[in-house]
């Protein structure tokens, strides 16, 4: 099994993003994990489709792809994606579409029931979401669908939201809700163990 598994660098006002604090986490904790290619894309639109379009021709047989979601309280799995690009506050305010060239919505195939019943029972907070949003978080799941499909392949892409460290509230100096890198990195590692775990076979679309 070859997985793909992204996070993203730090954007806006926050100098970290904790989907990457936690993936460092858990290659920390875990070492170089077999069949595993790590990734962290650039939060601008253009540059995160060119590399993640030449990632996917690699030939992963799933991707799982983490976002920072300020707010959240706990993992957020999420079921959905949009054809519905956002920018950041810097870029301003638009909302057009992903592509003109794509469905308005992918659903992912992994067994998200599943994943939240294995975290919930490693006292891990989490939940299924049905909209990862109108940002880049979104874009990613969305474009790894969108490349897939128009290849005519059907591989598993999921994405799971992560909340913010405690370290990064603190500097914020705002009241959110946080979680330690420590059990995002736990939950990540489940995911990737239950996506080990499942035989899926590659598929035309």
């Amino acid at each position: 099994m070859r997985i793909l598994l992204t996070a993203f660098e730090p954007y806006d006002s926050w100098d970290q993003n904790s989907s990457w604090e936690a993936l460092i986490c858990l290659l920390e904790s875990r070492g170089a994990m077999e069949g595993v290619t790590t990734r962290r894309y650039p939060v601008d639109l253009a540059s995160l489709q060119e590399r993640l379009f030449k990632d996917l021709s690699k030939g992963f047989d799933a991707v799982l792809h983490l976002g920072q979601s300020p707010g959240a309280s706990r993992i957020q799995l999420e079921a959905i994606a949009l054809n519905v690009a956002g920018m950041t506050e810097s870029q301003g305010e638009f909302f057009g579409p992903i592509t003109s060239a794509g469905p308005v919505a992918f659903r992912t195939d992994f067994p998200l029931d599943l994943w939240k019943r294995e975290l919930l029972q490693n006292r891990i907070p989490c939940s299924i979401s049905f909209h990862a949003g109108t940002y880049l978080c979104n874009a990613v799941m969305y474009l790894s669908h969108l490349w897939y499909s128009h290849h005519q392949l059907r591989r598993p892409v999921g994405f799971m939201h992560i909340p913010l460290t405690p370290e990064q509230v603190l500097r914020s100096h705002r009241e959110f809700p946080s979680m330690p890198r420590e059990q995002a990195a736990e939950a990540i590692g489940l995911v990737v163990d239950l996506i080990n775990s499942h035989d899926y076979e590659p598929q035309f679309a």
